[in-house]
């Protein structure tokens, strides 16, 4: 057998998703596809946690918009979504609540019709409130007792500050204090036409986007509200977290940076893919494959709505934690001091670029990406334009990005355990 020619794209078309204003202010992007019998209506609120003023409501409000409507049980919900085959995920993330329902075109109305009750007509009943609070409480107190919690949690408040609203961690018992009013008031207040766009993917013909924007044109229309300005992030270079009897520490390294739309953002990504952005990284062949301190080793840009940072984390034996400090940083030093070889940069450009392709290979992850680009205030088409950058950047590009935004000195570093 012949392998077949490796073709690396040079460049790659995503189509423009259709943009409609409804009367109530609410936006809906329509990315028609007539390959797939499927359909997926993704509902972006900005109402994750950065805009809460009670602590968990935002959480809340998200994960209980489903546990009993003005017409529907939570019960009754669940098994008209399981008798269709329909899916529904809700995510909520610092800055923005994500939730999609997902169903066969043939069963859409139907679909649509349980969508309507869950984000036109939540009860957040009381029993339901009160049971929520407890298992989360629980599940929460469980997770603090891991040391990688804990080191997310601590590089958070190190990289933006403890009262930053992307820094600031709230204690278990805040969840006691949670009342229904809370999240009626959040639900309100967040849960509007104008703070949400909606994104529907698949087989949607017109009678598709005419329903769905009819459902969505009865969101209540809410008050066009300014961005309530954020603290300056006020950054703390080391902490350590002792946790007692730990037998694993938690690490992470990094720094404040910038998002998406800077210039040196995708340049940025190349270098953090260098690092350990993949299997074969620096950081996995020398803490893992060289020196066996770890299973595993990431490091990845980070973009939130006001700020992206760079971040690396692992864990490691407790007796190895100051190794696997000292290799970290001398890989993130190569990186400033030595150019990076030809046959390595081709290899990360390619893995970013297959798995570009990999993420947009259907209607969905096209309207993945989409979601992004229109949260970051850009068309389809700057898709194309990151991977011309990623195409062309060079070992000078690499080293001048690591020098400028990677000195020891802005590093920093939380080890919990």
């Amino acid at each position: 057998m012949t392998q077949p020619p490796l073709v690396i794209p040079a460049t790659v078309e995503v189509p423009q998703a259709e943009k409609t204003t409804l009367s109530n202010g609410a936006t809906l992007y329509t990315l028609a596809s007539d390959d797939f019998e499927v359909l997926r209506v993704t509902f972006v609120f900005r109402a994750g946690s950065a805009m809460q003023r009670v602590p968990f409501s935002a959480s809340a409000a998200a994960n209980m918009l489903a546990e009993g409507t003005r017409d529907m049980t939570a019960h009754q919900i669940a098994e008209q979504l399981d008798y269709y085959g329909s899916w529904y995920d809700v995510n909520v993330d610092r800055d923005y609540v994500y939730i999609s329902f997902c169903s066969l075109s043939k069963y859409f109305r139907q679909t649509l019709a349980v969508a309507e009750q869950i984000l036109l007509h939540p009860l957040f009943p009381e029993e339901e409130v009160a049971s929520y609070r407890e298992k989360r409480k629980q599940r929460l107190r469980i997770e603090r007792m891991k040391v990688e919690t804990e080191a997310r949690e601590a590089f958070a408040r190190a990289l933006f500050g403890p009262a930053h609203p992307y820094g600031i961690t709230w204690p278990e018992t805040a969840y006691d204090d949670l009342t229904r009013d809370d999240l009626l008031d959040f639900y309100a207040r967040h849960y509007t036409a104008r703070n949400c766009f909606v994104v529907c993917s698949g087989a949607a013909d017109a009678a598709v986007v005419d329903a769905v924007a009819e459902m969505a044109g009865q969101l209540p229309a809410g008050a066009d509200r300014a961005a309530e300005p954020f603290p300056p992030a006020v950054t703390t270079p080391h902490v350590a977290v002792p946790h007692a009897g730990a037998v694993q520490s938690s690490i992470r390294i990094g720094r404040l940076l910038f998002g998406r739309n800077h210039p040196d953002y995708v340049g940025m990504q190349v270098v953090a893919m260098l690092l350990g952005g993949y299997f074969g990284s620096r950081l996995m062949q020398n803490l893992r494959e060289a020196n066996g301190f770890t299973y595993g080793v990431v490091a990845a840009m980070v973009n939130l709505e006001r700020e992206g940072y760079l971040a690396v984390a692992t864990q490691v034996a407790r007796d190895a934690t100051e190794q696997a400090l000292a290799e970290i940083y001398r890989e993130i030093e190569r990186l400033r001091t030595e150019p990076v070889a030809e046959e390595e940069l081709s290899l990360v450009r390619n893995m970013m670029t297959g798995e570009m392709m990999r993420i947009l290979d259907g209607p969905f992850g096209i309207a993945d990406v989409t979601i992004e680009n229109i949260l970051c205030g850009r068309r389809n088409d700057v898709v194309s334009e990151n991977l011309q950058r990623i195409r062309a950047i060079t070992p000078a590009e690499v080293q001048r990005l690591a020098v400028k935004y990677l000195p020891r000195e802005a590093l920093v570093t939380v080890v919990a355990g």
